[in-house]
């Protein structure tokens, strides 16, 4: 393989990822605890985008709705990353590349 045959690949893969993290902003993983006691959605970058708590979940003390909101949130990051890895393994042949994420 030549050097140019190597860059091309390289500007392939880049503007493959460009086009994921442009993905990434729009789409939406959701997260819940407690059984659907507190649902949230996140989006690529891990911004807040939606949070809803049902009145029992409400009614059960502070310190019980922290620990759900804060699973829910938790859950929605981890499906948000799982994604994010699962993708990088696709584009790039299973290389681990570091500094990527």
């Amino acid at each position: 393989m030549g050097m140019m045959d190597m860059l091309k690949q390289a500007q392939d893969l880049q503007s493959k990822m460009k086009a994921f993290q442009d993905e990434m902003e729009t789409a939406e993983f959701p997260g819940t605890a407690g059984g659907g006691a507190v649902t949230v959605v996140v989006n690529g970058k891990h911004e807040l985008k939606k949070v809803s708590i049902t009145p029992e979940a409400a009614a059960s003390g502070p310190e019980m709705l922290q620990d759900l909101v804060k699973a829910a949130v938790n859950d929605a990051g981890h499906k948000a990353n799982d994604r994010m890895k699962s993708e990088m393994s696709r584009m790039t042949g299973g290389m681990s590349l570091p500094g990527l994420f």
